[in-house]
């Protein structure tokens, strides 16, 4: 059968401690008779990458699958490292809206890292750093391993583990090793020749780290040879060994194979997204349309998230067939991917995903190839006011419906307001006076955090001058404002001074919590029972308490809530300067849809967070 990695030698494999899938890999004794063991059992013939496939990368976290074996949920989080402001309110609120210049927020994309980037500047040159750091630890044990640069004989082998100690270790880490620097295949099996000459024993765990050396290189005969082996010597493959096996299956001609070893897997737990990407590709690309979305229905039954590679495979596999003309249909048609097709971009609005720059080229592609309608992809962008720049149509409003919001509210109410998390950091008494304070004082426009904005400066000395500063801002614009504090703010201090304190308290309504209180229940509260109108103003994004809620579609409502009431000063608070905030836009940032045209926001860099949103649209526009 062409094997290259063939062992020639009767194997009569037992346990050498219980096998068992979501635990550490087993260790197998590899029995010999008493003659010489034989160590003809590995070809050294050169062997290439098979063509097109990409080197992995050799960093330390690159290290998936076959480098670990430990729990199922650690393989499959392994594999994956592998592979892979004007406002609708009421009329005076309009104030609070300045400027049109280009957005500027706490939401668009790579403003968290520009921060983080910025404050590590500045952290710099405040301490002086240590010169000769390494950037990163390497993974324990391979640091001290320094691998050769040709094959060795079993002598050759034996001398360096004698100089590094005799490490019982030595074979794991000098694989892991290997793997790490890119070393030849050829390197890689005369180690393992040097194993079983030397122990008679092959661990189970040596031959997954191999595997995956096999895969990452894209030496899927070689990986040929290990899936005979390891199915004819174990009784079950974990994990990391199944997800390798579909990789390199799925991209050869066996592909088909892999449905076999996905099925296998089902036996034991879900397989993983990728698992089900690498044979849906494949698929696609072997013309087995049919195939390809019946896994991709079942990835979705089991509420799993598909890659983007899943997608844009799906794309380009619905284009190729659409290209070949005189193709008979087959058992998925032109129409039927048309819908499916589009299905995903449906799935991808409700679920507030972003494709990244190319799988949107994909889509453009795609689009651009229908016969039905002519239709034109651009790459564009949004005025201020939520005009696509390059179609003139008007993107969806910021603002929720009056049926979401009063959904977004119940939610809020049940799950964070009255959530038992809540009361670890205040009392239901004390939540139960706030509430008849807000439910006394007429409708607010905007709720103030006011230990968060007293703290925007880094002089702390002036945290009661800031407040005042911001509130005499908002009041200026003739809104009515709550004061959110805490009662230590009431006691006179150089950072609290009993002057500004007052004239606080006389420019707006202020409610003072204890001291241990947790804010942000006391500013949801007051604002969402205020009214769609009402904004609030704070630095805090509120990740933990929208992490609270329940579900997707509620968590997805209180970020385009968010984004649409939240006020974050721009910049510091100084004296004689006006006060000024981070605009809001007037548009949300979701894939949208209209007769002839989509809108589809996408990923144009790398350093998005999760709670940011993109600035660059793909507009497809459709003429007759």
């Amino acid at each position: 059968m062409g094997s290259t990695l063939i062992f020639k030698v009767r194997k009569c494999l037992k346990p050498f401690k219980p096998f068992f899938y979501q635990g550490s890999p087993a260790f197998y004794t590899l029995n010999t008779s008493p003659q010489p063991l034989s160590a003809r059992f590995l070809c050294t013939r050169h062997t290439k990458p098979t063509p097109g496939v990409r080197q992995a990368d050799r960093g330390g976290s690159g290290q998936a699958d076959g480098l670990g074996g430990g729990r199922n949920s650690s393989n499959r989080r392994r594999e994956e490292e592998l592979w892979d402001g004007a406002a609708k309110g009421r009329g005076k609120t309009s104030a609070l809206w300045p400027r049109t210049s280009p957005p500027k927020s706490v939401f668009a994309a790579g403003t968290a890292k520009r921060t983080a980037e910025m404050l590590k500047r500045k952290a710099s040159r405040d301490a002086e750093q240590p010169l000769g750091e390494p950037e990163g630890r390497p993974s324990r044990g391979a640091a001290k391993v320094q691998p050769p640069d040709r094959p060795l004989s079993a002598a050759g082998w034996r001398t360096l583990k004698e100089s590094l100690g005799n490490s019982q270790r030595f074979d794991i880490q000098m694989m892991c090793a290997l793997f790490n620097s890119g070393s030849d295949l050829d390197i890689a099996k005369s180690l393992l020749t040097f194993v079983a000459m030397e122990t008679g024993t092959l661990s189970y765990e040596l031959l997954l780290r191999y595997l995956t050396l096999c895969v990452s290189g894209g030496h899927d005969a070689e990986v040929f040879d290990v899936y005979d082996i390891m199915r004819g010597s174990f009784p079950a493959l974990d994990t990391g060994a199944s997800s390798l096996f579909i990789k390199s299956f799925s991209r050869t001609e066996r592909w088909r194979e892999a449905v076999g070893i996905l099925r296998d897997v089902k036996k034991v737990f879900t397989p993983s997204p990728r698992n089900y990407g690498d044979i849906i590709a494949a698929a696609m690309s072997n013309g087995d349309a049919a195939a390809a979305w019946a896994l991709y229905d079942e990835l979705i039954d089991n509420d799993l998230s598909p890659h983007q590679e899943t997608w844009d495979a799906l794309y380009k596999g619905a284009r190729k067939t659409e290209e070949e003309e005189g193709k008979e249909a087959e058992a998925v048609s032109q129409s039927e991917h048309r819908e499916r097709l589009l299905g995903i971009l449906l799935h991808m609005r409700n679920n507030q995903i972003y494709p990244r720059r190319g799988l949107a080229s994909g889509m453009k592609t795609w689009f651009e190839s229908l016969t039905e309608k002519r239709w034109t992809g651009s790459w564009t962008s949004a005025t201020p006011k939520g005009v696509c720049k390059c179609c003139g149509s008007e993107l969806e409003s910021i603002q929720l419906t009056a049926e979401e919001y009063q959904q977004l509210k119940d939610r809020v109410m049940a799950d964070i307001i009255q959530g038992r998390d809540v009361f670890n950091k205040t009392t239901p008494e004390e939540l139960e006076s706030f509430k008849a304070f807000v439910e006394r004082k007429p409708a607010f426009d905007v709720v103030v955090d006011g230990l968060n904005v007293a703290n925007v400066n880094k002089d702390k000395s002036r945290q009661s001058e800031t407040l005042l500063a911001v509130v005499s801002e908002l009041q200026g614009q003739g809104l009515s404002v709550l004061v959110l504090g805490r009662k230590h703010m009431l006691r006179p201090s150089r950072s609290w001074e009993r002057h500004n304190m007052k004239l606080i308290q006389q420019k707006a309504h202020c409610f003072f919590t204890e001291n241990i209180s947790e804010d942000d229940p006391f500013l949801l509260f007051a604002t969402l029972h205020s009214g769609n109108h009402c904004r609030f103003v704070s630095r805090d994004l509120m990740r933990d308490h929208k992490a609270c809620l329940p579900d997707g579609a509620a968590r997805r409502l209180f970020f385009k809530w968010q984004r649409g009431h939240q006020l974050v000063l721009d910049g510091y608070v100084a004296a004689g300067r006006r006060v000024r905030f981070q605009s809001i836009p007037s548009y949300d940032t979701i894939i949208q849809t209209s007769e002839d045209s989509w809108h589809v926001p996408y990923d144009d860099t790398e350093d998005r967070s999760s709670y940011e949103v993109p600035q660059r649209w793909l507009c497809l526009s459709a003429k007759p």
